[in-house]
């Protein structure tokens, strides 16, 4: 991260080309680039307040802060970011340099003995205290400690580092010229594109130690809130390693390669690194300095902690059980009542597939409660209501629970759970079939932080909770057939969440769901069927589900059976509810497909009884569509159409597009069936109000691009139409009904018994 190679180091660790351990012996040490920081902050005392604008004085001391704090960057970009704050102090830092550089040595020397008059007088012009009075006491300091071989050698770093940066300024105004008429946004990309490639060649020397530490947290924060502002993988683990290669025992380094390597899923190298974090902290003593004996123990428990929190993330629960015994063990001896809370936590996260988890979860909210820790437990009662809505419990009682945890979360300002919070509400009201209300959850989550660019200074939020809240907003738009805004959020999505990052895998399966259910509509089942793979790589059950549909879709009614026969059994032993009454209700498809209506009637009062005791409203509806529609093939339509009337108020209010044409597309089949016992005037104005509902449901049909289910809407029409007498209307369905039929597969399902 330094701007000169890492032998023009001068730090007293350094002897004979050796690197010590202990780099961060001293705080700071002098080169080229704090130089010219150090003549940037005198010319600054020696201009007068006239001279320079409050405002560009506003700018140079907002552009302190991070040169100070910052790695060493080349005296080109330097001079740059002085510019763009004040053009007039740019030009008289550039000849300062210059004449230091291109003069002797006692230039230099001369400078440093300058600069301790800046403290000196009634009014100084720099505190001692302050952030800048410090940075150039610990120059003067470092300085003064140098030998005069190092001197001679820290003079000739700087002549070499005036060097570059004039060729490097020279090379930028050519290009300037050459591409002048490019336009201005091609040569913005380029200056970016070189910036980053200087940077990564200035990062092969040693960085103070506060250098790194700003570095580590400002990575740190990076990849917790925004994680595309923060340096690619590949690239943080280089700068990560060039900083243990000259210090080996950084703990925080070795925590952010663990941080680092989680992003890729390395599961090998996350593990090594974690280790060799607690490893460092207990050899470095840092924990025992704080904490007395207590900290080697203390590193112990937690080491055992995070392994097992780590095994938990990667799926490895033998392990990660063991991790979390040993942890357990070692917080007991201590009588460490936190670290026995996070253990607690975890345990329930590990058993939470067994019955009784729900009382352990009780337990740790109240323990946590009573040790005074509110983010584990906020955490608790959102465990506690997913856990309660899996289990259907009414969403008021959930909502009330959501309620006391968010007094929590402003009480204490954990804005991070608040954000948890309300991707939860949207999930749960998604879960029980209220789109509307998801769909209000998940624009209120996103209002909390802007979607435009953010200004300086302020993080873009880019957690978790986000991408879960666009994820279902993507979902929403594209089920009400709005695919052209459901792709513009995928494409944000795509830019905020890029495909090596840690919550990718989101936006991931949501886009191939969408992509699948359009080819579904569209009848391009061969391209359904390739994008079966990509989604049961990213989760096993939704993918084996779908390739069941495609296969009925096709026609392999066998083999559909089978992969949905399996699919129940293992859905049944992990209580995955909702994924049960879609396989009970695409065996009950199967059924009336094979001519058995009989036998899908026990399979969809299953399915009924299930979505009524989970109170998943939309499986419930599509459940009720279904059972009517075994009532019209079994020759009962007065049935059906009662019991349509009961579910297709839901289905209008909240249901997918999809499902609104079919329940339409039914009504009409059932008005027609119930027509045939009527006299003939009342049998027309029956007739006439199907025709009416199958526009309706052609309409919405179309919104989705459903080519078979117009086609079977045409066809319908057209039959009705000849029964009324209306030829022309008649003939136009029969040649729409050609087209889509010429375009369309047809597997010999007979079009009018199809929902």
């Amino acid at each position: 991260m330094a701007s000169v190679h890492e032998s023009l180091y001068f730090n007293p660790m350094m002897t004979n080309g050796v690197v010590h351990a202990n780099v961060f012996g001293i705080k700071d040490w002098v080169t080229p680039y704090k130089i010219a920081v150090l003549v940037l902050l005198n010319e600054m005392g020696r201009t007068g307040e006239g001279a320079v604008s409050l405002m560009e004085r506003r700018r140079l001391n907002q552009l302190l802060l991070p040169l100070l704090q910052g790695p060493d960057i080349t005296l080109s970009k330097l001079y740059k970011l002085i510019e763009e704050s004040c053009p007039q102090l740019a030009n008289s830092v550039q000849i300062r340099i210059k004449l230091m550089a291109e003069g002797e040595l006692k230039d230099m020397e001369q400078f440093f003995d300058d600069l301790s008059d800046s403290f000196s007088g009634t009014e100084p012009e720099v505190h001692k205290t302050s952030v800048v009075g410090l940075f150039l006491r610990h120059m003067i300091l470092a300085y003064s400690k140098l030998s005069f071989s190092q001197v001679f050698k820290l003079y000739t770093a700087l002549q070499q580092y005036f060097q570059n940066g004039e060729k490097k300024t020279l090379e930028d105004a050519d290009m300037e010229l050459a591409s002048r008429e490019e336009g201005e946004r091609k040569m913005e990309k380029e200056e970016l594109d070189v910036s980053i490639r200087e940077e990564e060649v200035s990062c092969s020397g040693p960085l103070s130690q506060k250098q790194a530490e700003f570095f580590l947290s400002q990575q740190a924060s990076l990849l917790k809130n925004d994680e595309t502002k923060a340096l690619t993988p590949a690239s943080l683990q280089k700068e990560l390693n060039n900083l243990l290669k000259f210090n080996p025992d950084f703990a925080e380094a070795h925590y952010l390669s663990y941080l680092n390597n989680l992003r890729v899923q390395d599961v090998f190298s996350s593990t090594h690194s974690l280790l060799h974090y607690f490893d460092r902290l207990i050899l470095t003593g840092a924990e025992s300095k704080s904490n007395g004996e207590e900290g080697y123990g203390r590193s112990l428990r937690y080491a055992a902690l995070n392994l097992a929190a780590l095994h938990c993330r990667f799926g490895h629960y033998q392990q990660a059980e063991l991790a979390l015994q040993e942890a357990i063990r070692i917080a007991q001896e201590s009588n460490d009542h936190v670290c026995l809370q996070h253990c607690l936590s975890w345990l329930y996260v590990l058993g939470q597939k067994r019955s009784d988890s729900y009382v352990l979860l009780e337990h740790s909210v109240k323990k946590a409660v009573h040790f005074g820790l509110p983010y584990l437990a906020s955490l608790g009662i959102q465990s506690l209501v997913q856990q309660r809505a899996f289990a259907g419990k009414t969403a008021n009682k959930l909502m009330d629970a959501l309620k006391d945890s968010d007094l929590l979360h402003w009480k204490h300002s954990l804005s991070e759970l608040i954000d948890i919070s309300i991707a939860q509400k949207t999930a749960i009201w998604r879960l029980y079939g209220r789109s509307t209300m998801a769909l209000q959850q998940a624009q209120m989550l996103l209002s909390m932080n802007s979607l435009e660019a953010v200004n300086a200074g302020v993080q873009q939020n880019n957690t978790e909770s986000f991408a879960v809240a666009l994820c279902h907003l993507a979902e929403l738009h594209a089920e009400q057939g709005c695919f052209a805004a459901a792709s513009e959020v995928l494409k944000h999505l795509k830019e905020r969440f890029p495909p090596n990052g840690q919550h990718a895998q989101l936006w991931m399966l949501c886009d191939q769901k969408i992509q699948f259910d359009r080819a579904m509509n569209d009848g391009k089942y061969h391209l359904a069927d390739s994008l079966v793979t990509g989604i049961t790589a990213l989760n096993s059950i939704e993918g084996v589900y779908r390739k069941a549909i495609v296969l009925q879709a096709q026609n392999q009614m066998s083999e559909a059976h089978k992969l949905l026969q399996k699919l129940l059994i293992h859905c049944q032993k992990m209580r995955n509810t909702e994924m049960v009454i879609s396989v009970l209700l695409s065996v009950a498809e199967l059924s009336w497909r094979s001519s058995s209506p009989t036998i899908a009637l026990p399979v969809l009062l299953q399915a009924l009884a299930l979505s009524k005791e989970y109170r998943l409203q939309h499986l419930a509806s599509e459940t009720v569509l279904n059972l009517a529609f075994a009532q019209l093939i079994l020759g009962i339509p007065e049935q059906a159409l009662s019991l349509l009337h009961m579910a297709i108020e839901p289905i209008l209010a909240d249901g997918a597009v999809l499902d609104k044409g079919r329940a339409m597309f039914l009504v009409a089949k059932c008005q027609v069936a119930s027509a045939a016992s009527y006299e003939p005037l009342k049998k027309v104005e029956a007739l006439e109000a199907a025709i009416e509902n199958l526009n309706e449901a052609k309409n919405y049909f179309a919104k989705v691009d459903c080519k078979e289910q117009i086609r079977d809407v045409v066809y319908f029409q057209a039959r009705l139409y000849h029964t009324l007498g209306k030829t022309q209307e008649r003939n136009r369905c029969a040649m729409l009904f050609r087209q889509l039929h010429q375009e369309l597969p047809f597997h010999g399902v007979p079009l009018i018994n199809l929902l």
